[in-house]
């Protein structure tokens, strides 16, 4: 497995508190996001629970809990292992958009844009010319995607990526929450007609800032790419207590 930034933070030890619990978001949002891989193998339990820095056996029972959500096979004998499962479409995004106030909402977007921007800012101060490549891959992949679904995996991979390249565990973790939260939410305004370009050009602006070295423009365009998808979602908000 390729010891990409994303898997780094994918595969960093949990915290100290509900470790089971802790193993099984780790995993179930890496999933959901697509930063593992349907059919991808996951490291042997020994290994995975040490990168994890549980026990064997908080891991063996983090792993059965995802396999009763469908996100990972184990498979015995020789060639098995504990394979991912990339999970269907999420419930429907109206029904969850409801169950946020437009103050949540507004204080959602104030907490990821500076965790964006944060992330985007020591990107461009940190990253070499490997760490950007995978935001270039995303993008490509975005080009080619044939769903919403697909984008919007792709576009939670990509921010993902741009909190990688920032060298900071903390704050990939914190984006790979984020984006399993409410990462969904954020694409609902760009999945409208005419919107997928316009999120398009804001992302590799973002990247361009990243790969010029320029912190200042790449964490004020990230900023500005959230605060932006916050405000188009409390309209839609809005518009479900009209309706």
């Amino acid at each position: 497995m390729a010891a990409r930034g994303s898997h780094l933070a994918v595969f960093a030890p949990v915290g100290g508190a509900g470790r089971v619990d802790a193993v099984v978001r780790r995993l179930a949002d890496a999933i959901a996001l697509g930063l593992l891989a349907d059919g991808e193998q996951l490291p042997s339990e020994a290994e995975l629970a040490a990168l994890l820095g549980v026990s064997t056996v908080t891991l063996r029972e983090a792993l059965m809990a995802l396999r009763q959500q469908g996100l990972v096979e184990t498979r015995r004998g020789r060639g098995g292992g504990s394979f991912v499962r990339t999970p269907r479409e999420p419930p429907e995004i109206g029904a969850r958009l409801r169950a946020f106030a437009v103050d949540e909402l507004r204080d959602l977007g104030d907490h990821y844009a500076a965790i964006a921007g944060a992330a985007a800012r020591l990107a461009a101060q940190r990253a070499l010319p490997g760490d950007v490549a995978p935001l270039w891959r995303s993008l490509d992949d975005m080009a080619r995607a044939d769903s919403t679904a697909a984008m919007r995996r792709l576009d939670g991979r990509f921010h993902v990526e741009i909190a990688a390249a920032s060298q900071s565990a903390r704050l990939t973790q914190e984006e790979i929450r984020l984006q399993a939260d409410i990462g969904p939410l954020l694409w609902l305004p760009y999945g409208e007609p005419g919107r997928h370009d316009e999120a398009t050009a804001q992302h590799r602006a973002i990247a361009e800032a990243i790969r010029r070295g320029d912190p200042g423009q790449a964490r004020d365009l990230a900023e500005r790419h959230v605060l932006d998808a916050i405000e188009r979602l409390i309209e839609l908000r809005l518009g479900l207590a009209d309706a």
